[in-house]
């Protein structure tokens, strides 16, 4: 089916198109009521103006409170001096300009061949991804978490690595699931950049125990571990490995712990394979997807870091794959045993996000590195590529000169410029060598007192 050709017909189009995500947004997802920005709105409020402890508030009504580190509050600091209605407007600022810095990194510069038609469609795509309507809703952090992560990749890819791990760091101080990412570093034996986002993290922790040590010193011995502060793990919004054996009644730690080791097994076999050929997005998309899978409790709206992985499955040439994918992230299906997720269907639908992550863990195409054709994969490189630039000089002009008229069976002069071939291109993924929140999401269904309308729930 192909779209329409001329300009008046995509206008009609994409202003269908809008209308109909405008009414499907505001009628059919239960809207969340900013709850996760009225837990940080009230919890740095209550420290800084009534002197309470951070790890103390609670939203009124609730049983819910703050459940990040103590470095995510003093950040959040700066909304005391405004009343929540500000505070919900400058961080719908700042989650669009975290979204445009996601967007940018994962197209590159492709973008731009789509003109304005293309840009209209994707912002209708991105509005109908649950876990993003459900992260600007909730008011939650998780779009700034994966743009802090991709600007270190963007760093690496363009060469300037001095800077690189910075924003893994802070991510990882603000929430812990990002510190996943040190770990690709070290076996991608960036060690540089795994020292930097080490030590920045390290740092802001630090930070936080001079200025708050009480609460840091609750935060690291006693609300670390309790994941009752969160919400329940059989929860249907958690759509972790801990969530899906939760669901199946089994709660103990040793099962869970199992299927961690597997998944990071898999993870450290095939995000090293993406190194080694130089496919730095699918590193990181890998990471991603593995961060969501060994973290306790990954509610529905933490699935942003999905994002990447569609990114790769594109450019490989998988288009209808992804699309079909990311539609099923777009349907809320998983809401359909919000009651009950007993049997095989409610084994198999109120899992359905997880079969995705662990999916694409397994299946999604790595080795594109940069300047292959989507679907071609590159060879296997005896040491880890570096992701600068790597240039190979090309024979001597008169050299190339005789053998482009020998290839080309027409004599005759040709320019003298020397040609030289890079093995690196445009984008994140270039320079290769050559030889835990808030609630869960809602549910669609009447508003209930709370916006997840679960009788546990917070902010994760």
């Amino acid at each position: 089916m192909r779209g329409p050709r001329t300009d008046r017909g995509r206008l009609v189009l994409v202003l269908a198109l809008v209308t109909a995500v405008t009414v499907f947004t505001a009628t059919v997802p239960l809207l969340r009521e900013w709850f996760d920005l009225r837990v940080y709105h009230g919890t740095v409020h209550s420290w800084l103006h009534d002197g309470g402890n951070i790890y103390a508030y609670r939203v009124p009504g609730t049983g819910y409170g703050f459940t990040y580190p103590p470095f995510a509050a003093l950040l959040m600091a700066p909304m005391a001096l405004f009343p929540l209605s500000v505070a919900i407007a400058l961080t719908l600022l700042l989650n669009l300009a975290a979204l445009l810095l996601v967007v940018r990194v994962l197209t590159g510069r492709a973008w731009r061949r789509h003109g304005w038609y293309g840009c209209a469609l994707a912002v209708c795509a991105l509005a109908l991804y649950e876990p993003l309507r459900d992260t600007v809703s909730f008011g939650q952090v998780n779009v700034v978490l994966l743009a802090l992560v991709l600007a270190d990749l963007w760093l690496l890819a363009n060469g300037r690595g001095r800077w690189a791990g910075v924003g893994i760091g802070l991510a990882a101080a603000i929430k812990l699931t990002p510190a996943v990412f040190i770990g690709l570093l070290l076996i991608a034996r960036r060690w540089r950049a795994a020292a930097v986002a080490t030590l920045v993290a390290g740092a802001a922790t630090g930070l936080a125990a001079l200025v708050v040590p009480g609460a840091s010193r609750f935060y690291w011995t006693d609300a670390l571990w309790d994941t009752t502060r969160v919400g329940r793990l059989d929860y249907v919004s958690n759509q972790s490995l801990q969530g899906l054996l939760a669901r199946l009644g089994e709660t103990g730690r040793p099962a869970w712990a199992l299927a961690v080791v597997l998944v990071l097994g898999v993870w450290g076999w095939r995000a090293h394979r993406a190194v080694v050929t130089g496919d730095w997005r699918a590193a990181f998309a890998l990471t991603g997807l593995t961060a969501c899978l060994i973290s306790p409790i990954t509610w529905v709206h933490h699935l942003v870091w999905l994002l990447p992985a569609f990114a790769v499955l594109i450019r490989a040439g998988q288009g209808k794959t992804a699309a079909a994918l990311y539609a099923l992230l777009c349907t809320s299906v998983v809401w359909l045993w919000f009651d009950d997720a007993s049997g095989v269907d409610g084994f198999l639908g109120s899992n359905s996000y997880t079969w995705v992550t662990l999916g694409l863990l397994l299946w999604l195409p790595v080795g594109q590195a940069a300047g292959q054709p989507a679907g071609q994969a590159a060879g296997p490189s005896r040491r880890t590529p570096s992701l600068r630039s790597t240039t190979v000089t090309a024979p001597a002009p008169r050299q190339a000169a005789k053998a482009m008229a020998t290839a080309s069976g027409q004599p005759g002069p040709v320019s003298g410029t020397a040609a030289t071939a890079t093995g690196a291109g445009s984008g994140p993924d270039c320079g290769r060598e050559r030889s835990a929140s808030s609630e869960p999401t809602g549910f669609t269904r009447p508003a209930a007192s709370k916006p997840q309308s679960s009788s546990d729930r917070a902010s994760s």
